[in-house]
């Protein structure tokens, strides 16, 4: 059995009908000055019933590739946003 990656992030855009953007934060090591730097990535995840909005923190699996970007589904909404 494969492992599923579960992502955590902002959402900054709603992308469509079905679809979030998603900023995802990690912390690093930089190897030359040693100190924690900060990294983003932006993951386009499946949101079957359109729950999530701008602004909200949102918890998402790993999934088949459902078109050429999206490969992660939208799990739970762990924090609602200021918006």
């Amino acid at each position: 059995m494969a492992f599923k990656r579960e992502i955590q992030g902002i959402v900054v855009q709603k992308s469509g009908d079905k679809t979030a953007s998603v900023l995802v934060e990690r912390k690093v090591v930089h190897p030359r000055y040693h100190k924690t730097v900060k990294r983003f990535k932006k993951y386009l995840i499946h949101d079957e019933k359109n729950t999530a909005k701008v602004g909200d923190t949102v918890l998402a699996l790993e999934c088949r590739p459902i078109s050429k970007r999206k490969s992660f589904r939208l799990k739970a909404v762990v924090a609602t946003g200021v918006e």
